[in-house]
């Protein structure tokens, strides 16, 4: 158990490192160079990451700039970029703030300025300016991540309620906009990742109601209504490059695995379930191959929901890893672990969570049921009492979430 430990810790290091926006800013404005005033926009949880390669590009060329943040992600200053931190995954008043400034500055551009916007994920509540009141629009998030809508009904809603979303930003905007994206949404979509501020919109009003009739959402008349306006389709001042995805992510695990002996398989990058669930499938797999007599790493990408039934305190990678720890009981050659590439999980400072055969068995010493845990959304106490949280701090990435089965030849 100690060397799947070990193996587990590395390519849970490796695969971070191999998505950090570092070297993908760095080449995407080599290859999309701009030239005259720049202003830069960076939002999201990687945002501090990616306009500090940006800096280091063009740093001469930026007149002005901005850096919107989650608390606690920012590294310093860069330069004479203003650097806010502000509410996720519900914005608060410095979300408000920050998108105030940023809008301030954009507000006087011409067409002859660039705006270089580095996006990411988490900029759906970092990057905001309600069009209902401010504690409607934390309410309806809230609906939201209670109820386990996964991220592009999320979006589809909140994009409507906001000024900002949807195309909004780059409609209000005079000046060109060169988006540099980093997704955290399966299949790269441009309108979804952080609510699109600068993509034209795909989503339809029909489909935003329609959320709010399956979730059955406490709207306002005038949110309601809103949901039923339509969002910018066409935008003729935007140039957009993804450099960054879950795809990378799990290739980076896989060959890393590799490298330690493992024969690794890709099951998908775009999980998308009940957390619980993918632990479930995750423990089946291992539970098919722990006796094959050779060493595995089975390797899942994605985003899982969490379906709030508690009070207790966790994240998606933490329940994943926790469901799967009932289904891998007693095998002593498989680990599991899930992370969250950002370096945080749910509303917690841990990234995910690691679990091996012998987990069912340690938390039933200290008088700890897996079954009572998930029904009160409690992993992160379950899994920090018997030390299985992955702890990476902000890791200034965010592409979604990687799983992992290593199974070590007996």
């Amino acid at each position: 158990m100690e060397r799947l430990r070990k193996d587990a810790n590395a390519i849970i290091a490796e695969s971070l490192r191999a998505v950090l926006p570092d070297e993908a800013v760095h080449n995407a404005l080599e290859q999309h160079g701009m030239q005259g005033n720049i202003y830069l926009l960076a939002v999201g949880k990687a945002a501090w990451q990616m306009a500090k390669a940006a800096y280091e590009s063009i740093g001469d060329s930026i007149i002005d700039g901005i850096v919107i943040t989650k608390y606690e992600h920012s590294q310093g200053p860069i330069g004479n970029i203003r650097i806010y931190e502000a509410g996720h995954p519900v914005s608060d008043e410095n979300s408000y703030a920050a998108t105030q400034a940023a809008l301030d500055m954009v507000s006087g551009l011409t067409e002859d300025d660039n705006v270089l916007f580095l996006l990411s994920g988490g900029g759906s509540a970092l990057f905001e300016k309600p069009l209902i009141p401010e504690a409607e629009m934390q309410d309806v998030t809230r609906q939201l991540l209670a109820c386990g809508a996964d991220i592009v009904e999320m979006n589809t809603v909140r994009k409507r309620l906001s000024a900002v979303k949807g195309g909004r930003f780059a409609e209000a905007c005079p000046a060109r906009i060169n988006a540099v994206v980093l997704s955290d949404i399966l299949g790269d979509p441009l309108d979804m990742i952080a609510s699109g501020p600068a993509a034209p919109d795909a989503s339809t009003c029909e489909q935003a109601l329609g959320i709010a009739e399956k979730y059955s959402l406490r709207l306002s008349v005038e949110a309601r209504e809103l949901l039923g306006r339509e969002t910018p389709k066409h935008l003729s001042n935007v140039e957009s490059h993804v450099v960054g995805s879950v795809k990378h992510l799990c290739t980076a695990a896989a060959r890393t695995a590799a490298e330690l002996g493992y024969e690794p398989y890709i099951l998908t990058d775009q999980l998308c379930c009940e957390a619980r669930d993918a632990g479930s499938f995750l423990a089946s797999i291992a539970k098919s191959h722990a006796g094959d007599g050779k060493s595995l790493a089975f390797i899942a990408g994605g985003e899982t929901v969490v379906h709030l039934t508690g009070k207790g305190m966790g994240g998606r990678n933490q329940e994943l890893a926790l469901s799967a720890a009932q289904g891998i009981a007693g095998l002593d050659n498989v680990l599991v672990f899930s992370v969250g590439s950002d370096g945080t999980d749910g509303p917690t400072d841990a990234a995910g969570g690691i679990v091996d055969g012998c987990t069912e068995s340690m938390l039933a010493d200290k008088g700890i049921r897996i079954s009572s845990v998930l029904a009160q959304n409690d992993a992160y106490n379950a899994l920090r009492a018997i030390d299985a949280l992955i702890m990476t701090g902000p890791t200034g990435t965010n592409v979604n979430d990687v799983a992992a089965v290593l199974i070590k030849k007996e």
